[in-house]
Order: C-alpha cells, then sequence, then structure tokens
C-alpha cells in the first residue's frame, strides 16, 4: 500500500516513514499544507497519515479541503495536543480516526490497517482469493493451507493484488503503490519482482494464479488455472 505522511518536523517523519517501510509500506512525505493537498490530489494513496499541526493551511484545513473536493483517502490525524475539542475538530473535518503525540509504531501501524479495511469500501481483516489467505495483521500468507513466506515487498505486492483481484494492474499503477514517486521506474523492477512472485505463491502449488495481460500489465486471477505441463522435446 501508498501512504502519504504529512509531518513538518523532519525527525518524526524520518521516523514514521523507516517504520512504515519496515512493515512493506510506500510512502510519500509533505512537509506542510499546500504539499499534502498537491500530494493527495496528484496520487491515489491508499492512506494519509495528516500531522494537525502543520504550517498553513494545517491538518484540520487540509483534511476539510480534501473531502469537500471528494477525496476519500482514509485519514489517521496525529496531533500533540490530546483535548476533546481538537479530537472533536478532527474528526469532523472528515479524518477518519486520531493520534496523540507520543505513540507506539504498533498502535499506528493497527489504526492504519483498520481505517484501509473500513474506508473507501468494507475490506475484510483478512485477504483471501481462491485459496490463498493474506494477513495484513500478521504479515502472514497461506496457499491452500501451507504458509509461505515472502519478502517485505513481496508481501506488499501480493496484498495489493489482492486488494484488486481481477482487476488488470499496469506496470505504472503498480509502481505507484507499492514503491513511491522517488523511485525511478526506469527498470524490470516490477517484473523481476512478478517473477519472485510466482516462484512462491504459484509454481510450488501447481497454479497460474498472476497472469500477464499482454500490453496492459498484470492481474491475480479469481479462479488461477493449474500450471501447463511443459511441452516434450520430440526426439
Amino acid at each position: 500500500m501508498r501512504i502519504l505522511v504529512v509531518e513538518d518536523e523532519v525527525k518524526m517523519a524520518g521516523l514514521i516513514k523507516r517504520g512504515l517501510e519496515h512493515e512493506g509500506y510506500a510512502v510519500d512525505i509533505a512537509r506542510d499544507g499546500p504539499e499534502a493537498l498537491w500530494a493527495a490530489r496528484e496520487f491515489d494513496y491508499d492512506a494519509i497519515v495528516l500531522d494537525a499541526m502543520i504550517p498553513e493551511p494545517d491538518g484540520f484545513e487540509v483534511c476539510r479541503t480534501l473531502r469537500r473536493e471528494g477525496r476519500w483517502a482514509p485519514v489517521v490525524l496525529l496531533t500533540a495536543r490530546d483535548g476533546i475539542d481538537d479530537r472533536v475538530t478532527g474528526l469532523d473535518a472528515g479524518a477518519d480516526d486520531y493520534l496523540t503525540k507520543p505513540f507506539a509504531f504498533a498502535e499506528l501501524f493497527a489504526r492504519l490497517r483498520a481505517v484501509v479495511r473500513r474506508g473507501p469500501g468494507e475490506r475484510p481483516t483478512v485477504l483471501e482469493v481462491g485459496d490463498l489467505r493474506l494477513d495484513p495483521a500478521t504479515r502472514e500468507v497461506w496457499r491452500n493451507g501451507n504458509r509461505v513466506l515472502l519478502s517485505s515487498k513481496q508481501f506488499a505486492l501480493l496484498e495489493h493484488f489482492m486488494r484488486h483481484a481481477g482487476e488488470v494492474l499496469s506496470r505504472e499503477r503498480i509502481l505507484e503503490h507499492v514503491w513511491d514517486f522517488a523511485y525511478e521506474g526506469t527498470s524490470n523492477l516490477v517484473e523481476v519482482y512478478i517473477r519472485s512472485l510466482r516462484e512462491r505463491v504459484d509454481r510450488p502449488f501447481g497454479r497460474t494464479s498472476i497472469e500477464t495481460v499482454r500490453g496492459a500489465g498484470y492481474r491475480l486471477r479469481t479462479d488461477p488455472l493449474p500450471e501447463e505441463p511443459a511441452t516434450p522435446v520430440e526426439r
């Protein structure tokens, strides 16, 4: 998933970014209100972590503006103030959740998972496509009841496919959501990770779930085909 972190304190922004990246998220940083609005309008984020006290427009106004424009990426609002009035202001501005500094990263990750499940459409706690199961909370994947071990980026890639099962995802869309715009997408990075993911979740189980759609991108089939046997060589 791709997350926008809006935080003007450089050290705090770096800590949040590193923590989220360790969990497999792609993360972009904005330092103030105008940067936050530009990024949220330019990219389709899965969630936004938004500090309330950024340089104007502040986090409350950024959230109000996004909601007025019909942009419904889930928002977790961060603030150093724990007053009831601030919480009410944030929630009324359109935030989905509220977290007071200082906070534990484990709680931030759990709240992000919760708001992503809730919106913009209802999302299950555990993702299931055919005999594939993925649990974002425990970072575990199973196929046909068997545990599958994945790297953080392989996990993020599979999660993106499973949240959009049956859809054709372009290379550019995958780069946007699994990596970030700081990555110069000029290599065959997506192809390499698709191949490695197939080696983990498809081939050991005789499946062809992740298919290439020529000229368009990739798709996770909701009805995975059995892997075709190799064509025998005539002698």
